[in-house]
């Protein structure tokens, strides 16, 4: 039989090459996710998870009241550390293209219980970005709109809580569309990347026609705020390198996808790479060209939530300015659609293995639309729940930051699991596939250095990140330490005596079954 001919599951929702679908019996499962996706749909779906007018816009502010223009040298920055990543996500991605790629990833570089928890870190941190995201909407509706402030502003807290009523209305809308099926996501997602590409070349092309100083501002550092850092301007650059490092994450998303994707073993590599490159090149020319044009750098408001569409109004005006706000919110959208999908889909993973509660509900695929229904409404709800827990600006700021500061850490899992592997010589790539060759271990190497000094850079203890303002707590001033250690503590000890105890692959899930 020909390798382009369909197999189908006995779910008659999975179809694909015989190659393909043999990847997924490497590791026990059966096919059960249609095949429906494209190259383009998963490198759409990569891009619109990193989403470049979603975190500049969200984080300018942070990146320029922190360190000033100068800042900006952090995203190059950025982009080579996790260039490093990306290649040995390629590998990776080649090698095992299956659903779940943390998770399924790490299972076959290390332990069981090392992949669990990198799958738990990285779920977790997924379902908190699903709510962070969400909240970006605040920042730009209601500059859109005044009706989109549908809390009367004012009184104490009504920024916060209509924040989180557009961010629920948002994280609805996701969780039904990834329940609806792929195919309806993909689509979505796709237009909504297009459009996204389009306005982010079209501010820039506008940003450049306006710019009122030239490319020397990237050397400025007199906007810093250096009398708080303890290693003077270095220490305020490591801290604005988080409005960078909160952006530049997620490219994994086309490997997490690859049970549903055509050709994945050759599409997923290309596409991390594609995502992320085109991430860096867009998003450091806006970033360039914003602080080019900007009327006025020392303008407080540009140093304030919102910063970028302020200073994006000033320079357009309010009639172009608005269609690329609108531009924005599109991109948030699809944003959160991709990261619900790449929860989802860890989610499936772990739990077609029964290493979540109730595991064997949460991989139950749906006859009719070929996902995983119970997983996709599991994800959205406890992300809402997060939201209405965390409507406090302080508290919420400092989870988003734990959020990110776990995510660093699975990837550090991968990393360092992978090169361990290459050390003794016992890693192969795929013959047919992507394969670094022998820059595998320096490239290796560099990715596991600088996931370490990520991770703590992102973890350390700064007042302006994990306690801004009044009232002041020792727990919130480190919560970048104690609360991911407390998270990944306590899940894992749940792991260990309970879960552990019931891993398998759930019947339905089982090849020959």
């Amino acid at each position: 039989m020909s390798s382009e001919i369909s197999a189908s599951s006995t779910t008659g929702v999975s179809t694909g090459s015989t190659s393909d679908n043999d990847d997924v019996g490497e590791f026990g499962y059966k096919p059960t996710l249609a095949r429906s996706l494209g190259s383009f749909h998963t490198f759409a779906a990569g891009i619109s998870y990193i989403s470049i007018l979603t975190g500049t816009f969200q984080l300018f502010y942070l990146g320029l009241g922190t360190a000033g223009a100068a800042y900006w040298w952090s995203w190059p920055m950025v982009f080579v550390g996790q260039l490093m990543v990306a290649l040995c996500f390629c590998e990776l991605a080649a090698r095992y293209p299956v659903a779940g790629s943390i998770y399924n990833w790490t299972k076959r570089l290390t332990s069981a219980h090392t992949a669990w928890l990198a799958g738990w870190t990285m779920l977790i941190a997924s379902v908190v970005s699903l709510a962070a995201v969400a909240l970006a909407l605040q920042a730009t509706l209601p500059q859109l709109w005044s009706g989109f402030q549908i809390i009367p502003a004012g009184a104490d807290g009504s920024t916060a809580a209509n924040g989180v009523l557009l961010a629920v209305i948002l994280i609805v809308f996701t969780t039904l569309i990834n329940a609806f099926g792929t195919t309806l996501m993909a689509r979505i997602n796709s237009a909504g990347v297009f459009l996204e590409l389009v306005a982010a070349v079209v501010l820039i092309v506008l940003l450049a026609i306006n710019v009122v100083r030239g490319p020397q501002v990237v050397f400025d550092t007199s906007l810093a705020h250096i009398g708080s850092q303890p290693y003077g301007y270095l220490g305020a650059f490591l801290a604005a390198s988080l409005a960078s490092l909160y952006v530049m994450y997620g490219f994994d998303t086309a490997s997490s996808l690859a049970e549903e994707s055509h050709d994945p073993r050759r599409n997923a590599p290309k596409a991390i790479l594609r995502a992320l490159f085109f991430s860096f090149l867009l998003g450091g020319l806006i970033l360039l060209l914003a602080l080019m044009a900007a009327p006025d750098l020392t303008d407080p408001a540009l140093s304030a939530n919102g910063g970028l569409q302020t200073l994006i109004l000033q320079v357009l005006g309010g009639g172009v300015g608005s269609v690329i706000l609108v531009a924005v919110v599109i991109a948030v959208v699809v944003c959160d659609l991709a990261v619900h999908a790449a929860a989802i889909r860890l989610a499936f993973a772990m739990a077609r293995d029964n290493n979540l509660p109730s595991g064997a509900k949460l991989c139950t695929i749906s006859p009719r639309f070929g996902t995983p229904v119970v997983a996709s409404v599991a994800v959205g709800v406890v992300a809402v729940v997060l939201l209405l827990l965390t409507i406090s600006p302080q508290i919420y700021t400092v989870v988003t930051s734990i959020a990110i500061i776990m995510i660093y850490v699975a990837y550090l899992l991968v990393t360092g699991s992978m090169l361990a592997k290459r050390l003794r010589g016992t890693w192969v790539p795929r013959a047919d596939g992507f394969s670094l060759g022998r820059w595998g271990l320096p490239v290796n190497v560099l990715a596991v250095v600088w996931g370490v000094a990520m991770t703590v850079n992102l973890a350390w203890p700064r007042a302006e990140i994990y306690n801004a303002t009044p009232p002041f707590h020792w727990y919130l001033r480190g919560a970048g330490i104690l609360f991911p250690a407390v998270i990944l503590g306590a899940g894992f000890a749940y792991y260990w005596f309970v879960q552990r105890h019931r891993t398998g692959v759930v019947a339905e899930h089982a090849a020959g079954s």
